[in-house]
Order: structure tokens, then sequence, then C-alpha cells
């Protein structure tokens, strides 16, 4: 004799909460290869810097295309257009970092070990305590508009000390951020996984950046 038990809702969020999980890290594992290799072939064509500017617009623009096509085939092929464009805007700046400096190498793959081991940590705290961090959200909305609009300033008005600054306070802003996104995601906050991939991709993409920063002003040698 064969009993059929129903699917409890409780037992259907779980079962949600994991695919939007494994689907986010898996289109997350995705858009970082292919972002680390839009960076590796702007590293070998030699490509300039695009500018505040091109930057600004491109990753504003294919940020919205994506957000608005998130529900729909069409998010994929804009989130890999969009890390795969930030990826092209990293090439340079890692380029930069191992031409300026004699130990460029050892600040890249610092920085990138750095980024992966601050991701990892995180992520496995949120995942095992399973603690709430929802309430996270608003500070670090303003904190992230603080610190972007004072990244401008200091590239405009070439203050060095702000750009520090600006730095460390996105260092901890991304782990805000990756503590939040893991968070809505094991507590059906976030049931969009392309959502979520730009979320962590961006906080990644962050870390990376604002550590090899401080390295390169603190660790760097001309």
């Amino acid at each position: 004799m064969r009993l059929n038990v129903a699917a409890t809702p409780a037992s259907e969020s779980t079962l949600a909460t994991n695919r939007v999980l494994r689907n986010t890290y898996m289109l997350l594992s995705m858009t970082l290869l292919f972002s680390a290799l839009t960076a590796g072939l702007a590293m070998m064509f030699n490509m300039p810097p695009l500018g505040m500017i091109v930057t600004m617009v491109g990753y504003f623009g294919l940020l919205f295309a994506t957000t608005k096509f998130s529900n729909s085939a069409l998010g994929l092929v804009f989130i890999f257009a969009l890390t795969g464009f930030m990826g092209l805007t990293l090439g340079p700046i890692i380029s930069m970092y191992l031409t300026n400096f004699s130990n460029g190498s050892e600040l890249v793959m610092t920085a990138l070990g750095g980024t992966g081991v601050i991701f990892i940590g995180l992520s496995a705290y949120a995942l095992t305590t399973r603690k709430d961090f929802s309430f996270l959200g608003g500070f670090l909305m303003v904190g992230i508009l603080v610190a972007f609009l004072a990244g401008i300033g200091a590239m405009v008005f070439a203050i060095p000390a702000m750009s520090l600054a600006v730095s460390a306070m996105f260092i901890l802003l991304m782990s805000g951020l990756i503590l939040y996104q893991t968070s809505e995601i094991i507590h059906g906050g976030e049931t969009n996984y392309i959502l979520a991939t730009i979320s962590l991709y961006i906080s990644i993409y962050n870390l990376f950046l604002s550590l090899l920063q401080l390295l390169g002003v603190f660790g760097g040698n001309d």
C-alpha cells in the first residue's frame, strides 16, 4: 500500500527557496567566469579605460534593462551583457596595476583571494545561522548612495584621501549587501534569481576593486 502525502506550504516554500538559491549561485558562477573572460580579452588587446561617462551610461543602462526583463529569458541575455561589460571595464584597471607596480600580480591575486574569502565566509555565515538581515536594507541603500556620490566627488576633485575612505566604505557596504541578499533568498524575500545574482555580482565586483585600491596604496611597490 502506497501513501501519498501532500506537500505542505512550508515544504513548498523550502523547495522554492532552495531552487532560487541554487539558480542564483549557478548563474553567479557563470557570470563571474564570463566577466573574467571579457576582462582577459580587454587586457590581451590592451584596451584603454572606457572613461567615467561611458562606464556609467553602460552600467546603468544595462542594469535597467536586466531589471526590467528579469522575469523573462531576455533577463539572462542582459545580465551577461552587463557582467561582460563590467569585465571590459575591469581589464584596463588590472592592466594598470600590473604595469605600474612591480608587485602588481601579487596585489591582484591578494585582492582576488580576499574577495573570495569575504564572500564565501559571509555567505556561509548567513546560510548557517539563517539570521534575518532584512533590517540592513534601508541603511545599505542610503550608504551606497552616499558612497557612490562621494566616489564621484573624489574622482572629479582628485581627493586621494576621500577616495581611500570611499573604498573602505564600499568594503563594509558590500559585505553588508552580501549578508542582506543571501538572507533575502533564504527567508523568501527575493524569489527572482536574476535579481539576486545582480546584487551579489555587484557586491563581488566592488569588493574586489576596493580591496585592490587599498592594497595598491598601502602595499604597492612602484
